[in-house]
């Protein structure tokens, strides 16, 4: 019922996705004012300075100006205090008379709730001290335990069921305040309210099964490897961190400029744990018995309500459609980067997987230096310094193209949350479906790669000039280069995550259709003894959604042509996004606002076409002289 269907992880109650922790509440424009004595996460950024740098990272305060978390123990104060106002809620939810006050009182238990899940989920993951982060992990737990037994509290049900019961109490209510209690009916019948007693049960222990496989798998995922140094040349070994007479293999090294360093790290890293394999396993047939139980043929089927895609039928035919028109364009960026490892490792040219990172690096880096030879490039690095962003009195803090990108990638998910203007916190800004969720933050990637855009603010920090046009536009081009390799890897990854969130029990193991899906999808051959999808981190927050990254480009790709390629500044198309899109979170179907914005309903090959088209190199301003 409260933990609202699409959020990240396994909360559904607490907001569509728990990207509104990092975000907070600070966007929301409601009609009535939602106030607990819990500061949003957002608040943490509001934090004056204190004189401290302790004082302003909010460990004297407690973390994010919230007074109990000045200790890992608060966390237990946190959570009981949301136990008992939750009771407080359902019992008011239970004895209030049907009617719009019934849809805010949800809210309000939603709220409440997710003040601390949203939190906590971020502190467990992000908080250096491993007391708070075990603290907030148990917090994530009791309040997750509690939603899903609010999730299917009949009594609960009952008092939202007499509400859309009848027909005239809900033909007077706005169409959000409609939408916001169909969407709490929805989260109780996925849970299983329909279920008789000890079913219900079971659908709770599976659900708390779920986060607790989930935390573990998650956490398995970053875990590091260590081997003895004997093991690997001794040529190669200053490349990873030294433990006494072990080396310490904590990623795949994808950027490093040696083969042999990236071959290592990516046979060492992916190297099948049995421990997690067996908890992939258990969490994967977890979810199918969840699903099944509550009246769903596959977790899939069951995830995918209520988004652009609704059903996993849908995500293969847009995944497959775009594996093909993706076939050719992938096998040439294929041959360049073997080409190019040819001709620097001529001794051992094949393309394997730990490839791709480096030398699409290569080729990119190669093609934009030639196409700048005329200075354009001394210019670039004078503007865009290092990766680091500290600065001095003498050297301002400069982004890097990426950084640049990030920072408006992520201004679209706060401007997503600072423009909504729905009455209900349960679907403000990003809560809504996860493939619609990232469309404000991908549209704003075109904006940050529109010349139009940047020469208003990129300027030499020391002279004021404005980045040359020609510079910009060939940065811009040199992302094409190798792109739909990049693509067809992301292809390979939704289509792996559906395939293992489909039909149970599994006809194989999950390295055995890892290798067909990979040889059906990519294309580079499986590397024996490896299990990739170990450390497929994503398979917790975006279990059956990982295809919401490329329909949400393409959703993204579509609107920034239709609205805004002719004029990123056009007032008129901005005033439209913003009503048509920006203003309803997940207060409206997601398709609904598509079609309002693009004025046509888009169709699957027209997703399709808008991703493809993104990848066409414009030649005029990819080969013209330097000016």
């Amino acid at each position: 019922m409260l933990l609202a269907a699409g959020t990240r992880y396994a909360y559904r109650l607490c907001g569509r996705r728990a990207a509104a922790a990092l975000q907070g509440h600070a966007g929301r424009s409601c009609a009535r004012s939602v106030s607990t004595s819990w500061s949003p996460v957002g608040a943490a950024f509001n934090v004056k300075p204190q004189g401290h740098l302790w004082d302003l990272l909010g460990e004297r305060r407690g973390l994010f100006g919230v007074p109990e978390l000045s200790t890992p123990e608060g966390f237990q104060v946190a959570q009981e205090e949301a136990l008992r106002k939750t009771e407080w809620l359902v019992e008011r939810a239970c004895s209030t008379p049907p009617g719009p006050q019934t849809v805010l009182i949800f809210d309000e238990l939603s709220d409440c709730l997710c003040r601390v899940a949203d939190l906590a989920d971020f502190v467990k993951i992000g908080h250096p001290e491993q007391a708070f982060r075990e603290a907030a992990q148990e917090a994530c737990r009791s309040i997750g335990t509690m939603v899903e037994k609010l999730n299917t509290n009949v009594e609960l049900y009952q008092s939202l069921q007499k509400l859309l019961d009848d027909k005239k109490l809900m033909d007077s209510l706005d169409a959000e305040t409609r939408r916001v209690a169909e969407l709490f009916m929805f989260d109780f019948e996925i849970s299983g309210i329909h279920l008789d007693e000890e079913k219900r049960r079971r659908a709770v222990d599976l659900n708390v099964k779920i986060l607790d496989l989930s935390s573990a798998f998650l956490m398995g995922t970053n875990f590091p490897i260590k081997i003895q140094k004997h093991l690997l040349p001794e040529h190669i070994q200053h490349h990873f961190a030294r433990d006494g007479r072990h080396l310490v293999i904590d990623g795949l090294h994808a950027e490093a400029s040696d083969d042999l360093v990236r071959e290592a790290a990516y046979k060492i890293f992916l190297y099948p744990n049995a421990d997690q394999l067996k908890c992939l396993e258990e969490l994967l047939s977890s979810r199918d018995l969840l699903a099944n139980l509550v009246g769903y043929s596959t977790f899939s089927h069951r995830a995918l309500q209520g988004t652009i895609a609704q059903t996993p039928e849908t995500v293969m035919q847009f995944l497959e459609k775009l594996s093909e028109k993706l076939c050719e364009r992938t096998r040439k960026d294929f041959e360049m980067m073997q080409g190019m490892k040819t001709k620097l490792n001529p001794q051992n040219s094949e393309l394997m997987p730990w490839d791709p990172p480096y030398y699409s690096g290569v080729i990119r880096a190669e093609r934009l230096l030639f196409m700048n030879l005329k200075g354009c490039w001394a210019t670039f690095t004078v503007i865009f310094s290092s990766e680091q962003t500290s600065h001095s009195r003498d050297f301002p803090t400069l982004l890097t193209p990426g950084m640049m990108e990030n920072l408006f990638h992520e201004m679209g998910h706060a401007m997503h949350s600072m423009l909504g203007r729905t009455r209900y916190q349960h679907v403000t800004g990003t809560r809504c479906p996860t493939d619609f969720a990232e469309v404000p933050s991908i549209l704003m990637e075109y904006f940050s790669n529109d010349y139009r855009v940047v020469s208003q603010f990129a300027k030499h920090y020391q002279t004021g000039q404005p980045l040359p046009k020609a510079m910009v536009s060939r940065l811009c081009e040199s992302k094409k280069v190798c792109a739909a390799a990049e693509m067809q890897l992301q292809v390979f990854y939704a289509a792996l995550d559906q395939i293992y969130h489909g039909q149970h029990p599994l006809k194989k193991s999950t390295t055995d259709i890892l290798m067909e899906t990979q040889e059906q999808f990519y294309g580079l051959p499986y590397v024996p003894d490896t299990a990739w999808q170990l450390r497929f981190s994503h398979l917790v927050g975006y279990g059956a959604k990982y295809y919401s990254y490329l329909m949400s480009r393409a959703v993204a790709s579509m609107v920034w042509k239709e609205c805004f390629l002719q004029d990123p500044f056009n007032r008129a198309a901005g005033e439209r996004y913003r009503r048509e899109m920006l203003a309803h979170g997940g207060g409206k179907e997601p398709m609904l606002m598509i079609q309002g914005m693009l004025q046509k309903c888009p169709s699957i090959d027209d997703f399709v076409d808008a991703l493809v088209s993104d990848l066409n190199l414009d030649f005029e301003t990819f080969f013209m002289d330097s000016k």
